[in-house]
């Protein structure tokens, strides 16, 4: 929000009300000028609307009433209560408080005229304890009242500010000091245009809406206003982030698909579905163009995202150049290096792993054969984006996200290569709001059917009590040459702990439940070469059961795994829950997933795993995560750059963020022209709350 004559940007302890001390502490909130403070929303909103008579009111009624003092002062025999008398005609209301006798006592006297707004009580009749107040000058006189007629707002404030006098009443009075200051001073960063074809207010009737409402109707249009504003600054942002990437020139070029990419084909086990050779269409449409690509790939687990990420790799490979892979966890940087180097087994391309926890004669090793170019696929975690990292010739960059890399990270991975095109993939479904707003500035390319001939997965929620059927029918299953996975949850907190519940209940399971069957047990302290291992073993069917603290292998198939069992499923996140469920049902049979849930298991709990257990669909169950979670417990990590609104809800207003969305990138591709003195109104709003995206983009 921008100043037209100077003064709005001055200091705020100069605003009558505020003063050094109050400033202070809005300053290490970080409210500085007076534009921030009136964009310093109310949280919540009382309904003093319904001005009552006296004689109307009931016992426990929250209401609002006009009267004049008929007496006031200090109860007899208890000095420290201070009770007045008001009356409106229909009848009479005493007031007490137990606080602030002396400042009382000298402005509620005998005729002054008070509305006044609390719970009504009953002691020797009617009254209230501690109600709002204000003084009027008659009863008629309710035009500026701020604290007990109307709709009158809550603001969040800390203890800090309690003590000082900036509760929601002191904040009422200073607010609606800078309004009066301000009311036409305000340049509106939402051009003309867009509010007029929107039916937007302007940004002196929104503030003043938005703060002190007239009317439901005026509340409702000004945080409609703030809501797109915000989601039209943050879509402005990223449409310039991607205009940038669009502008940019890669050095690297790629001929047309050859032979080492046929054999890829040829040599898999099965066709690719038409949503996989879409989108690999799309990938390589943008590979061969001179922009480097910024795509973002989504598909349900079990969908083929990793295929179609390895294709991707091998296309840059059989032009020349290096790939890098970069993965969250050192755990699933090691399991994509055993399914790619699976995949790859007959290509003949050159793989290595780097990883942080390597021994540093290891990685000195890796990172001299990285800048030789004598590797041409890199799989590793933020080892791959540590400055003393040089590549050959890189020119892709896959990232498997899973919620965890922001946007500076992958300008630093990009920052590796000369433009290298990127490709970020998740392992779960992300809703279409946090898509277009987490991973905006990226196009989008969505696998959205899944291979053929694969049966439903029968879902079922036990109770633990339930426990030895579910050991019955698992044996049912193994009986019929099946396998199976028993996972249980990993606290972090209490690793040791759990690890240790886990290593016993294996052992109980081997010895006493499950004895004439092959178990093997699989946590994250095992070593790689042990994990690699029992994931062979598994595979190749000579262990019946894996018992797992950690999330399976991702993007291991195993046709003949039928049966998901799943622990304290109550402890795992939807998202997290439905790619454990993916696991299962990749061969022709018909397999299970049951999720058991503890004794102490919520009612929350047991909706959301009735929601898992209604449907196949990874899009659904996000989007009932996201509602169920909100977008920053969704997403898991602070670092991912999640716009902290105020008024806007991703969810709540999606159809608002495509709007906002579609106006951005048509006003910086210029398909919408603004006036100059709109357009720097614009751009200096959005470079103010978006600073950190542009160094991002010029680190990248």
């Amino acid at each position: 929000m921008q100043d037209k004559n100077g003064n709005l940007e001055t200091p705020l302890q100069f605003l009558k009300g505020v003063g050094p001390k109050k400033a202070e502490l809005l300053k290490k909130e970080g409210i500085n000028t007076i534009p921030d403070l009136l964009y310093y929303f109310p949280r919540k909103y009382l309904d003093r609307t319904n001005v009552k008579k006296i004689s109307s009111l009931k016992i426990g009624d929250r209401a609002t009433v006009l009267g004049k003092v008929l007496t006031s002062g200090s109860i007899p025999g208890r000095k420290k209560v201070f009770e007045a008398i008001i009356t409106d005609g229909s009848g009479n209301l005493a007031l007490v408080w137990f606080q602030g006798h002396n400042y009382l006592k000298n402005i509620i006297k005998k005729n002054v005229v008070l509305s006044v707004t609390g719970e009504v009580g009953e002691f020797r009749g009617l009254n209230m304890v501690h109600p709002e107040y204000e003084i009027l000058q008659e009863i008629g006189d309710t035009e500026n009242l701020l604290h007990t007629v109307g709709i009158v707002p809550l603001y969040s404030s800390n203890a800090a500010w309690m003590r000082a006098g900036l509760n929601s009443r002191g904040l009422r009075r200073i607010i609606n000091n800078a309004m009066g200051l301000c009311a036409d001073k305000l340049d509106d960063v939402l051009p003309e245009m867009i509010r007029s074809e929107l039916d937007l207010p302007p940004i002196d009737r929104a503030l003043k809406q938005v703060h002190f409402p007239e009317s439901e109707k005026g509340l409702k249009d000004a945080r409609n206003r703030f809501a797109f504003e915000e989601l039209f600054l943050l879509q402005t942002a990223i449409a310039i982030i991607h205009h940038r990437y669009q502008k940019q020139k890669k050095e690297h070029e790629y001929k047309i698909p050859g032979l080492l990419l046929k054999e890829f084909k040829h040599n898999l086990p099965f066709k690719l579905t038409s949503a996989q050779a879409r989108v690999l269409g799309e990938i390589f449409d943008d590979m061969k163009s001179t922009a480097p690509m910024n795509r973002l790939l989504l598909g349900d687990v079990g969908s083929g995202k990793t295929v179609v990420a390895v294709a991707s790799i091998l296309y840059a490979v059989e032009n020349g150049y290096q790939a890098a892979f970069m993965a969250p966890t050192e755990l699933l940087a090691e399991q994509h290096l055993s399914t790619i180097s699976r995949m790859l087994e007959k290509a003949g391309v050159r793989i290595c792993l780097l990883l942080g926890s390597q021994k540093p004669a290891q990685k000195n090793r890796l990172r001299k054969m990285i800048k030789a170019g004598e590797v041409d696929i890199i799989i590793g975690t933020h080892a791959l984006i540590s400055e003393n990292v040089e590549y050959h010739k890189l020119s892709l960059v896959v990232i498997d996200e899973q919620h965890r890399f922001g946007v500076a990270q992958r300008a630093r991975l990009r920052g590796k290569g000369d433009n290298p095109d990127l490709l970020v993939m998740t392992a779960t479904p992300i809703p279409r709001s946090l898509a277009l707003t987490v991973y905006g500035d990226l196009d989008l390319s969505v696998i959205d059917t899944m291979p053929p001939g694969r049966k439903p997965i029968k879902t079922a929620v036990r109770q633990d009590n339930a426990r030895n059927k579910v050991y019955d029918f698992l044996k049912n299953e193994l009986d019929k040459g099946r396998q199976a996975y028993i996972v249980y949850p990993l606290i972090e907190e209490s690793e040791k702990v759990q690890l240790k519940a886990a290593t016993d209940e294996y052992e109980r399971l081997s010895a006493e439940i499950f004895p004439d069957y092959r178990l093997a047990l699989m946590h994250g302290r095992l070593s790689p070469e042990e994990r690699d291992r029992i994931t062979r073993d598994f595979r190749a069917g000579k262990i019946d059961i894996l018992v797992a603290t950690t999330v399976i292998e991702v993007g291991v198939d195993v046709p003949d795994a039928t049966v998901m069992v799943i622990e304290n499923a109550e402890r795992f996140g939807l998202s997290q829950l439905h790619q454990l469920r993916g696991r299962v049902g990749r061969g022709a049979d018909q397999s299970y997933c049951i999720m058991i849930t503890g004794s102490k298991s919520t009612d929350i709990a047991a909706e959301r795993l009735a929601a898992i257990a209604s449907t196949q669909d990874g899009f659904k169950i996000a989007e009932f995560d996201l509602r169920l979670r909100g977008p920053g417990e969704f997403l898991g990590e602070k670092q991912h750059g999640l716009p902290d609104f105020r008024m806007a809800d991703i969810i709540r207003d999606l159809d608002l963020l495509n709007v906002a969305r579609k106006y951005a990138f048509d006003i910086v591709s210029k398909k919408i022209k603004l006036s100059s003195e709109e357009l720097s109104s614009l751009k200096n709003e959005v470079m103010k709350r978006y600073s950190g995206m542009f160094d991002n983009l010029a680190a990248g």
